[in-house]
């Protein structure tokens, strides 16, 4: 067997020392004599494995008392519209526009709020952030929403925006554990796992208590977060092959050295590609540099009808996934936490014989 480089944007590439484990880990977990997935989620070896990931997560991120951790089931989508449920219902809310991630939020909340753009880049097909000093943001908003990472476009918050006292809500799908983050400067985070934390289908939330207590009692109780988090995140069955991976993932970055030393190796990666496309003369990336991805790297060839090729020798040469999202076209390179150095300068090199044979 022969695991390539895979650039894709999600479901993404896992280390492949997390893999290997869950390998050999399958068939039969830690003396359970049944695989993770086959035992109950309420005996005390599961529940064991869900307290130490939610330690570990809290470690990693340093995440106040004062905040539940929730490890619940959907992907970001769901909760684009279960969170304007829980925490807006007919209220005003603000949505930062940096992406089309960012477009659907807001969408999936206008059934249940009265949605305001506060601010947005699309006029600029989405290639910057907003300037902070023009939002227009409602200082009786029940939340302000952001994409500080969005995946498409590759367009980044590299600050936490001052909202004021209204409660700061981000989508962290494709940036948490990338880097050191200050929970406390945001009232919910949430994530979808099939980036940098394990399988679809899986998502952790991370938010404050006084939040919670703002979720309405006559929703059903499937939706509702507080009940989640009353208890402890196993309201019903829980994705608890999910829950499993993600706690191996959560161990594999602190054995990197934690969030710090990703953000190192992670701004290297970022550094080591944007540096390769500006230089080149042949490869472009549309972004404004104060505000690229170092997650998602999209880039153009000089003409269209060179993507086919390029596409078909990358793959030859072990480089997936590269093509860019459909909306868009192009190219994109994936670098999330499990993307080695080694596989961003192989990309290079790549692209620059690739520039050399058809320039």
């Amino acid at each position: 067997m022969s695991r390539e480089y895979n650039f894709s944007a999600g479901p993404a590439a896992l280390p492949e020392d997390v893999l290997r484990q869950a390998q050999a880990e399958l068939l039969e977990w830690d003396g359970a004599r049944a695989s993770v997935m086959e035992i109950s989620h309420r005996g005390k070896e599961f529940i064991a494995l869900a307290e130490e990931a939610e330690r570990d997560l809290r470690d990693l991120l340093s995440i106040p008392s004062n905040y539940k951790v929730l490890f619940l089931q959907g992907g970001a989508t769901q909760h684009f519209a279960q969170i304007p449920m829980n925490f807006a219902r007919g209220r005003a809310v603000d949505y930062v526009l940096t992406g089309d991630w960012g477009e659907k939020a807001a969408k999936e909340a206008q059934p249940i709020a009265n949605v305001r753009i506060a601010a947005t880049s699309s006029a600029t097909n989405y290639d910057r952030v907003p300037p902070r000093a023009g939002w227009d943001l409602d200082a009786h908003a029940a939340y302000v929403h952001v994409t500080p990472n969005e995946t498409i476009r590759g367009v980044e918050f590299h600050d936490i925006p001052d909202v004021g006292g209204v409660p700061l809500i981000g989508d962290v799908s494709s940036t948490i554990l990338s880097r050191p983050l200050d929970v406390s400067k945001y009232a919910l985070l949430y994530a979808g796992a099939q980036k940098n934390i394990g399988p679809a289908g899986f998502v952790v939330m991370i938010v404050r208590d006084d939040l919670l207590d703002r979720c309405p009692k006559d929703i059903p109780k499937i939706f509702n977060y507080a009940e989640h988090a009353a208890q402890g995140s196993m309201l019903n069955t829980p994705n608890t092959w999910g829950w499993y991976l993600a706690g191996l993932v959560f161990k594999w970055v602190k054995a990197q050295g934690g969030v710090a030393a990703m953000a190192e190796r992670n701004r290297a990666k970022a550094e080591w590609l944007y540096g390769y496309i500006d230089g080149s003369g042949y490869y472009r990336n549309p972004v404004e540099t104060s505000a690229r991805s170092w997650m998602n790297v999209p880039f153009t060839l000089p003409r269209e009808e060179l993507d086919a090729p390029f596409l078909k020798e990358a793959e030859k040469a072990g480089l997936l996934a590269l093509k860019g999202h459909r909306s868009v076209g192009g190219m994109r390179a994936s670098i999330y936490n499990a993307m080695p150095l080694e596989g961003v300068h192989a990309l290079v090199d790549f692209m620059k014989d690739f520039a050399r044979r058809n320039g």
